[in-house]
């Protein structure tokens, strides 16, 4: 009788085929960016294919204001300029993120808090948000990690009692349901990315929603150097923005890639749903919890290893590429002030220190390997996989197999 070994100690591997990928855009995309070509129109102003794949997404959503914008980052950048805080005001978000949601904070002048991370979700831990409030607060703006939602009802709670606006980050959570209704969609505002990567693609680009008026007013003239285009005379510029313009030819793949992300998302979850049955019984590592009555997105799926297993999170990553499967360590490695020079220094712009030096500013604000220790320690732990609409029911039943034979197998 032949005794299992693990691949990366000479046995046979779980898998000895990649894991499929697929295409994410074709010829519905072609054929709508065949329609801007023949119109002859790539700018949105004249165009049609922006303001449609707006009015489509703020349909969806059920929300009343969408301003499609180039990038994630400037999806949350137009909702922080929704806000307009003052300089030196304060936006609580979560240190497991991209640096996309942390740059229009800065950008805005306002200064980022990191609250804690929930050891199990992965979210942010609403008591520590809490714990984090000051006079100088102005929002909450929690990221739906890989896809699982935050605990929106808590966090709105919290906010309503400090009077805080909630700007949520839904990047990697297109989708995505908490108790019946899309994330993006439980706070004042959300934010959306359609970068490569994401759930539906443009390349680039982002799209920001509200049901707020003034919010929504304000967001379209921010994304557009803040011109009043609708008025006669000259040029009336009467908000401080950028130009974050989305262009016709990125309209019309969104227009397109909108008509089947529920589709795709579903696909994923269908995967991510049945890993999870699959492995529920695993010793040594668990997956990120769901809370109840929500639906995840499985932009990754994040496995979290005890602090008693007998391996870490890179052993365990190492062993599952071994057999096929890839598998790769602690996401980002640290909390996200610590991966960026400029904002764990704090200094963004020139010789300055600049907000965080303002008058209005509180004082004492650091950012140290002594910030966030518990989302530290998760990140330490943590190991992502990847997951596709792309998968088969075979494709999950291998990557669950890997995890199991790894789990049992392997001892540091």
């Amino acid at each position: 009788m032949s005794i299992e070994r693990l691949a990366i100690e000479g046995g046979r591997p779980v898998r000895t085929r990649p894991l499929p990928s697929g295409k994410k855009v074709g010829k519905e995309e072609l054929k709508e960016i065949i329609d801007v070509i023949d119109a002859g129109n790539l700018f949105r102003w004249g165009g049609t294919k922006v303001q449609q794949f707006e009015e489509e997404f703020a349909h969806l959503l059920g929300k009343k204001y969408a301003v499609a914008s180039t990038s994630g980052t400037a999806a949350i950048h137009v909702a922080i300029g929704m806000l307009n805080p003052n300089p030196g005001d304060e936006i609580i978000t979560a240190p497991i993120t991209d640096i996309g949601s942390v740059i229009p904070i800065l950008y805005q002048t306002a200064i980022p808090i990191f609250a804690e991370v929930d050891p199990e979700t992965l979210n942010l831990d609403p008591d520590s948000v809490e714990r984090n409030i000051t006079p100088k607060t102005r929002a909450i703006l929690p990221v739906h990690l890989f896809g699982n939602p935050c605990d929106m009802d808590a966090l709105n709670d919290i906010a309503q009692r400090h009077g805080l606006t909630v700007i949520e980050d839904c990047s990697q959570a297109h989708f995505c349901t908490y108790k019946g209704k899309f994330v993006g969609t439980l706070g004042d505002i959300g934010c959306f990315s359609l970068q490569q990567s994401k759930h539906i693609t443009t390349g680039d680009g982002g799209i920001t929603v509200t049901d707020h008026e003034e919010f929504g007013i304000r967001g379209k003239l921010f994304a557009d150097k803040g011109w009043r285009r609708e008025e006669y005379g000259p040029r009336h510029y009467v908000v401080f923005g950028p130009n974050y313009r989305m262009n016709e030819l990125t309209g019309a793949v969104a227009c397109a890639q909108l008509r089947r992300g529920q589709d795709i998302v579903a696909a994923r979850r269908r995967n991510g749903d049945l890993l999870t049955q699959l492995i529920q019984d695993v010793a040594h590592v668990r997956p990120q919890k769901l809370l109840d009555g929500c639906q995840h997105g499985y932009w990754l799926y994040g496995l979290i290893v005890q602090k008693n297993a007998p391996f870490t999170a890179d052993e365990f990553s190492k062993a599952m590429q071994a057999e096929g499967l890839p598998a790769s360590p602690h996401y980002i490695g640290k909390p996200i002030f610590l991966c960026h020079e400029a904002v764990r220094t704090q200094t963004l712009f020139g010789d300055s220190h600049f907000p965080f030096d303002h008058p209005h500013a509180r004082k004492g604000i650091t950012y140290d390997e002594n910030t966030c220790p518990i989302t530290q320690d998760v990140l330490n732990r943590l190991v992502t996989l990847p997951m596709s609409e792309f998968y088969t029911e075979e494709d999950v039943h291998d990557i669950a197999a890997g995890i199991q034979k790894v789990a049992r197998l392997l001892r540091a």
